[in-house]
């Protein structure tokens, strides 16, 4: 069925009942009055990405409402009561501070309850971690969490958790999806049965800090002496990120006030996203008016963090999500160094930086590398319980400290961050110095991630373009390193050029094309699972012998950049 046909048949549907008067007498509006917005709400259906379902708020299938949720929410029940065999069905529901999360978690735990499953509710907005972690503590079979991350306001998003605390993976989503895919809009059962809902707050709250200093408090510093900076960013950790830091022994900490508040607006930020230096820009000012050592902004479900430190000479340095990745592992690591082997893994991404792969050699540990979505580390965790998961992150500002929570939590990765700055200053030194010596000792690497924004049924067209021209006439040098492996994860293919032989990737297929060359200069491509964009992931490397030939070696890594980009004129 092509594009048209699909609008109208989706149109039609959305015209009649059990949609409700006030639904299509909006929708009948919106095609009478803004045709392009019409199109692009009409002509699909919102998919599960990388992190769930995600998309902007309004009328149609191809929008967040309470029908879409909905149709997710009845399609799970029907799933969940055909084939749990439990006594008593349970599932926990979070949202974050977005306008519409409340209103959208209540009618998802009608939903539920409607169906006769049990349903834990947080009676006010809490972090996405904290959602993973009740999962596990309360047994459920299924979390929900209202949230679209670090998107703009006018987005909002629904992620499913199963009952290991992690995010749904292959072959639980595929049957989820299924399931969904298979209920009508008539189906969805709207009548709240309050029997079956609980709400819950304070307990977990408890519990979650108590885990989550456990974890992150491994250091050995005078805490009282470090300065910190903190915001939320108007999101969910503006309660429990300072309490988790304070009831560890931070006592000079300092919020941003104006972002102190969650508010689904972010008045104070064009996005709140912390991979946005701009984002972290009060943090900043106010770590600079303070003279405090560390600044960290969390994004507004509280599971990406931004972190920028004070070098030797007093200026303050952000940290990209992969320098973020190495130090913490590092230090993670350097904590185990009397007893580490290979019953011991960390977990990254096959677009994070190749120098998690050397920091996991010398310290004897497995690696293993799973596609972008922090699912896929939460699956290792689940897949391999043999081995202890000691830490792991992506390149897009995620981090996860222990196996306690399934998913990245901002939160005791902001704790174990203090630590690492507090104990580099108690022995006269600083993170950012840290991070320079994992430099020399690894490997100098270098990243970069260009994102291109394509809007609409237009710029899903031209994404597949993009992919199609990179599948069908491939790139043979990187700035003048001759190509060494092409893969293809869409194909489940590597090409090896300097052997010759095709091999299969052990990986779920996914649209995802990364390029090596000799030198190990890598860029990787992908569509974005949760956003509009196509995503470029730039890495290039080099040898660092001393902290006085960083500043060099660093302009040379950036030109190298430079020149890599234009390379790939999209």
């Amino acid at each position: 069925m092509n594009e048209l046909n699909l609008i109208e048949e989706n149109y039609n549907i959305w015209t009649k009942l059990p949609f409700d008067k006030k639904t299509i007498s909006n929708v009948r509006d919106l095609k009478k009055n803004n045709i392009e917005d019409f199109n692009d709400s009409f002509y699909s259906d919102l998919n599960f990405g990388t992190g769930g379902m995600r998309g902007i708020v309004g009328l149609g299938p191809n929008r967040v409402n309470k029908y879409t949720f909905g149709r997710n929410t009845q399609g799970i029940s029907n799933f969940i009561v055909n084939n749990s065999n439990k006594k008593v069905n349970s599932v926990v529901i979070a949202y974050d501070c977005r306008n519409q999360s409340e209103f959208l978690a209540n009618q998802v735990a009608a939903i539920f309850s409607a169906n006769s499953i049990k349903v834990f509710l947080f009676s006010s907005l809490r972090p996405t971690p904290e959602l993973s972690y009740a999962l596990v503590k309360l047994k459920c079979i299924c979390g929900i969490v209202l949230t679209a991350s670090h998107n703009p306001p006018e987005y909002n998003g629904y992620k499913v958790y199963w009952e290991d605390g992690g995010q749904i993976v292959p072959p639980m989503d595929k049957k989820l999806i299924t399931e969904i895919n298979n209920t009508n809009y008539s189906e969805i059962k709207f009548k709240k049965n309050d029997r079956f809902i609980e709400l819950i707050d304070k307990k977990i709250d408890d519990l979650f800090v108590a885990d989550s200093i456990k974890n992150g408090k491994i250091g050995i510093s005078k805490r009282e002496d470090y300065k910190i900076v903190f915001t939320p960013l108007h999101g969910t950790s503006h309660i429990i990120g300072p309490r988790v830091l304070r009831e560890a022994g931070y006592s000079q900490l300092k919020i941003v006030e104006k972002q102190a508040e969650p508010n689904g607006n972010f008045p104070t930020v064009k996005s709140p996203n912390p991979e946005h230096v701009e984002a972290l820009e009060m943090a900043l000012n106010l770590a600079k008016a303070s003279d405090s050592d560390i600044f960290i902004g969390t994004d507004p479900d509280a599971d990406r963090l931004g972190i920028g430190v004070k070098n030797s000479y007093g200026e303050y340095i952000t940290l990209n999500g992969n320098q973020i990745m190495v130090v913490l592992t590092e230090y993670l690591l350097s904590k185990y160094k009397t007893e580490l082997n290979q019953s011991y893994f960390i977990g990254s991404t096959v677009v994070s930086t190749p120098m998690i792969k050397n920091l996991a050699k010398a310290h004897n540990v497995d690696i293993k590398i799973g596609l972008t979505g922090f699912k896929w580390i939460a699956k290792m965790i689940h897949d391999y319980p043999n081995q202890k998961f000691i830490g792991g992150g992506e390149e897009s500002y995620g981090y996860l400290v222990g196996d306690f929570v399934r998913d990245k939590d901002a939160i005791t990765s902001s704790l174990l961050a203090c630590e690492l700055g507090s104990e580099c200053k108690s022995n006269g030194g600083n993170l950012y110095d840290y991070l320079i010596n994992c430099y020399i000792k690894y490997g100098f690497f270098k990243e970069r991630l260009v994102s291109i924004e394509k809007k609409g049924i237009r710029g899903l067209n031209e994404i597949k373009g993009i992919m199609k021209v990179l599948r069908e006439k491939p790139i043979n040098k990187l700035v003048g390193s001759e190509m060494i492996l092409i893969q293809d994860f869409e194909k489940s293919e590597e090409i090896n050029f300097e052997s010759g032989k095709k091999s299969i990737l052990n990986f779920p297929k996914s649209n995802v094309l990364i390029f090596e060359s000799k030198d190990g200069t890598r860029v990787a491509v992908r569509p974005s699972g949760t956003e509009p964009k196509i995503k470029f992931y730039f890495s290039v490397n080099m040898k660092l012998k001393s902290k006085e030939k960083f500043e060099k070696s660093n302009q040379i890594l950036e030109n190298k950049i430079d020149d890599l980009i234009s390379e790939f004129k999209f």
